[in-house]
């Protein structure tokens, strides 16, 4: 399928083939199981999904986790590097996602690119990762609200916001846009007042004492020296997983080939201002020493914000503060039901899920993925027979891991370059990185990309070399005498299940490499005419 012209859509139309974003092709029927989701997704919901659609309990919750670990000066450390390699990734997924706007998303792209055993265990893993994630969501929101009342039971709390969640994702991809869009505001408009806050506070114009670097001093920059940093890396991981969803979400905007780069574009800021800026104010605020801070065996589970304005003085200031938990909390798991129910719709209608999960309705809501997503997180009710600390930390790092695993596999799928491997994993000896070598091998320029990778392939390599070492590296600690076994188990029990999915589904489906030249580049493009119709939002 070599081509020696530039990239006409209109010309390359016959390659289309069946998927979630363009539906059936003319000679076959629409029905439940393949009509198309609908792109009513506008410019604006993509950029503020992007700026502050996973600002959520994690950050605002999970942070006090992180800076008990790891001290101030080790949160700076973990959040920063990791922050670099969301950075490199999301310039990887941006290049594919602006060309290839499909909800199916790196999932789909390891199908076309690299292998479809790949793709299986990728989806799985990362819908996995999802479900983990708003399990962890309704730990978090229970926990939160009963800082003001323990009256209802924390299970309770867990059942209401199930069935907001649930109600909230079946009203379509338009409302989840606007619902996130102003949830997103809010968050941003309350986290920079509270940036000034803590300034103001540190300062000692508010609050009884002036606070500085003290704390930095006693107890001191880190809490248990490189150990604490290795363990606030996974952390790190699970709080910044979602800015891959603007991959997700491309499939269902209007205009993905203008939306999409001014969201990637945002990326490198959201990560310096909301998560940096965020580890640094509750480092100067609070030692990470305090009895306060979510750590297991704890009993209380506020939010470093929380504690911080509290012990300022601010007690009304402080239950505002919980109040916005609550809206990222709803923001949260809006969104970890979107990105869980798109990704298993995707492997339902190809074979890798039962059929039944790709079930649509007619306003495009994929409703019996969502509901199965949903039920699946209902082990945060375990939360309620345990510690809050213990079962927090544990979802934080098996999602953790499972993002890591995500973010390696995008790099693989996009990277230029054939990387020397010695194990005989293929004919030709080469680990498939896959996405640029495809377009070459079809004769199409790499100046055609309506977006293309910063200091591309530098930066997809160290993400991706990054990544894996990280996957090994989060959990090393377990290592430590004594050895825990539990540590290890919950560190690094992903790995060898993802492996198992991949060896197990390529035996039983007999899946192949995808040649070079067999790459299915073309399909998901939108034609220039429409691109050009976009819809003001």
């Amino acid at each position: 399928m070599a081509m020696n012209n530039p990239i006409d859509l209109k010309d390359e139309a016959r390659y289309e083939f069946r998927s979630l974003d363009d539906g059936t092709s003319p000679t076959e029927p629409v029905t439940a199981y393949s009509a198309p989701l609908h792109r009513r997704l506008k410019s604006r919901h993509l950029q503020m999904i992007a700026i502050g659609g996973i600002i959520g309990p994690g950050l605002l919750v999970g942070s006090g986790n992180a800076l008990h670990l790891a001290g101030p000066g080790g949160i700076l450390i973990s959040f920063s590097l990791v922050g670099i390699i969301v950075f490199f990734v999301m310039q990887s997924l941006g290049e594919l996602a602006t060309l290839i706007p499909v909800t199916g998303s790196f999932t789909e792209y390891a199908q076309r690119f690299v292998d479809d055993s790949l793709s299986f265990a990728l989806g799985w893993a990362y819908w996995y990762l999802w479900v983990t994630v708003l399990a962890n969501e309704y730990n978090a929101v229970s926990l939160v609200i009963m800082y003001w009342t323990d009256v209802v039971p924390q299970w309770a709390w867990i059942l209401i916001f199930w069935f907001i969640f649930l109600s909230l994702s079946m009203l379509g991809v338009l409302a989840y846009g606007e619902v996130e869009f102003w949830l997103s505001f809010i968050k941003i408009i309350s986290i920079s007042v509270f940036f000034i806050v803590a300034i103001f506070i540190s300062a000692g114009c508010i609050g009884p004492q002036k606070i500085g670097f003290k704390y930095w001093h006693d107890p001191g920059a880190f809490a248990d020296s490189i150990n604490g940093v290795a363990k606030t890396f996974v952390i790190a991981g699970t709080l910044y997983a979602g800015t891959e969803m603007v991959g997700i979400t491309s499939g269902e905007a209007h205009n993905p080939r203008r939306a999409v780069p001014q969201a990637i574009r945002q990326v490198f800021w959201r990560i310096l201002i909301f998560y940096v800026g965020m580890m640094f104010f509750i480092g100067i605020l609070l030692p990470y020493n305090s009895p306060r801070l979510l750590a297991p065996g704890s009993k209380t589970a506020a939010s470093p914000l929380t504690i911080t304005l509290d012990e300022a003085r601010i007690a009304p200031a402080a239950s505002l503060i919980n109040a916005l938990i609550v809206i990222a909390v709803i923001s949260a798991g809006n969104s970890s039901l979107y990105v869980s129910s798109r990704t298993m719709l995707f492997m339902a209608r190809n074979g890798k899920a039962p059929k039944i999960l790709g079930r649509t309705n007619k306003a495009g809501v994929p409703w019996v993925a969502l509901l199965f997503s949903n039920l699946v997180a209902c082990i945060a009710f375990l939360s309620v027979s345990s510690s809050a600390g213990t079962v927090y930390d544990a979802l934080i790092t098996l999602s953790g891991v499972a993002t890591f695993i995500v973010w390696g596999a995008i790099g693989v799928v996009h990277s230029k370059d054939p990387i020397s491997f010695p194990l005989p994993i293929r004919p030709n000896k080469q680990l498939p990185v896959r996405f640029r070598n495809g377009m070459r091998a079809q004769g199409q320029s790499i100046d055609s990309l309506p977006f293309k990778a910063m200091w591309y392939p530098y930066g997809t390599y160290v993400a991706l070399a990054a990544n894996i070492f990280l996957v090994f590296f989060q959990g090393y600690t377990a290592f430590l005498n004594p050895f825990s076994a539990t540590d290890f188990v919950t560190n690094y029990v992903l790995l060898p299940v993802f492996v198992l999915l991949v060896l197990g589904y390529k035996f039983w489906k007999k899946t192949k490499w995808v040649r070079l030249e067999d790459m299915d580049i073309w399909s998901g493009r939108r034609a220039e005419l429409e691109e050009d119709a976009d819809i003001k939002g």
